[in-house]
């Protein structure tokens, strides 16, 4: 499917809006904005579940050093 001229006239009015420095700069500043209202909670949860992690780790840390004294004092 050809584009007509007049699909190629709106296009390029609407390229050359966003072609300028400063319309390249709004694009940038929106995107980075964006990205940055999505990464901050996304940090947040990660070091949450990290610590979650570590404290389950301790607890199966933990349990495995009982589960062995318990095993050596059978085996006796």
């Amino acid at each position: 499917m050809a584009l007509i001229d007049e699909d190629k006239q709106w296009l390029t009015e609407q390229f050359s809006r966003f072609a300028t420095k400063e319309g390249l700069e709004h694009v940038e500043t929106s995107l980075l904005t964006e990205f940055h209202k999505w990464a901050s909670p996304m940090e947040a949860r990660q070091r949450t579940h990290t610590a979650t992690l570590r404290a389950v780790d301790a607890e199966m840390e933990y349990l495995a050093d009982r589960v062995t004294k318990l095993e050596g004092n059978k085996a006796s």
